[in-house]
């Protein structure tokens, strides 16, 4: 068999088997979809939220939801706002009210409205449904807001390979990385925020998590150029795209989506849960996410200051000089 033929069959056996993982790694997490643990509050008398407990566990499985028992509604809105859970089943004299938190999670709201419907549909009398942290008035089912995910983990894909690729200098990948960081959170957030109106709260903060994602891609792309070369790009760059994207969450919740708590280790989906928490929660249950992509950038950056000299290049004279000398003395 000839080189050229091999060279052929082994490009396209590649290919393949690239498409396959990259279809895989999409497709099985939505095929998965279903709550994991989902965090829920219940209130009102002991025995009313003993029953509904019960029915949870009956239609949607024993370890479907995290069930947490609260005093009363204003306790059980508080949970939600501040990111303890997703929604809430209030059970009074008056009948049930179910509360829901789209800009948490669009898909988890729809799940639990669904709920509320079977089980009016069970008892005759069907519950309130209350939104009380609406997703953005332009942005209702969150579909913008889950597109976005991925633009942002291409443009730290990007940053990170096009300024290994292009620039010789690690320190100058690195001073265009942030600059590519700070232009594109701007910018990206401008126009999902600006334009389309899938984002409120402060445009600064919801720029710096965008420009802090960036850069947790970016800079562990770069740094592991620096340490083992151009293979550095490419793991670095699969492990975001086909483990990190589908994972995270963003677009349903970490808790519908297989291994979801280890996508919230992931830039992808820590960027995504600090963006919700600045966006819809006055900043509630961002500071984990923030430290996993401030670890991510940072390791990258530590990866650059370690002292590496690339097979072929040559070394300076002087250097070379010291080190013969220090090797003669030596012996």
């Amino acid at each position: 068999m000839s080189t050229s033929v091999k060279a052929v069959i082994g490009i396209s056996l590649g290919l393949v088997t690239l498409l396959t993982l990259l279809i895989s790694a999409f497709a099985w997490p939505a095929s998965e979809m279903e709550p994991r643990s989902l965090p829920l509050v219940v209130a009102g008398p002991e025995a009313v939220v003993t029953q509904i407990e019960t029915q949870l566990a009956t239609t949607a499985g024993e370890d479907a939801f995290e069930v947490t028992a609260v005093a009363d509604r204003e306790a059980a809105v508080e949970s939600i706002e501040n990111r303890e859970a997703y929604g809430a089943i209030l059970a009074g004299p008056e009948g049930q009210e179910v509360l829901v938190a789209s800009a948490a999670s669009a898909n988890v709201a729809q799940q639990l409205t669904q709920m509320a419907t079977a089980l009016g549909a069970e008892t005759g009398v069907q519950p309130t449904v209350t939104d009380v942290v609406p997703s953005a008035k332009d942005d209702p089912r969150g579909i913008v807001f889950g597109a976005s995910a991925l633009p942002l983990v291409i443009g730290g894909i990007m940053a990170g390979a096009i300024t290994s690729l292009v620039l010789s200098r690690t320190r100058d990948r690195v001073a265009a990385a942030f600059l590519i960081a700070i232009g594109g959170g701007l910018v990206m957030t401008g126009v999902v925020q600006g334009w389309l109106g899938a984002l409120e709260g402060s445009y600064l903060a919801n720029a710096g998590v965008v420009a802090l994602g960036i850069l947790a891609v970016a800079l562990p792309i770069i740094g592991l150029r620096h340490l083992i070369g151009p293979a550095g790009v490419g793991i670095v760059a699969l492990l975001i795209l086909l483990v990190g994207n589908p994972i995270s969450g963003i677009t349903s919740a970490p808790e519908m989506v297989p291994f979801g708590w280890l996508g919230q280790l992931m830039p992808p989906g820590a960027a995504g849960s600090a963006l919700r928490g600045f966006s819809f929660f006055d900043g509630a249950g961002t500071a984990t996410p923030l430290l996993v992509l401030a670890c991510w950038a940072g390791v990258g950056l530590l990866l650059t200051v370690i002292p590496h000299r690339e097979k072929g290049e040559v070394e300076p004279e002087g250097a070379a000089r010291t080190t013969r000398d220090a090797e003669a003395a030596a012996r």
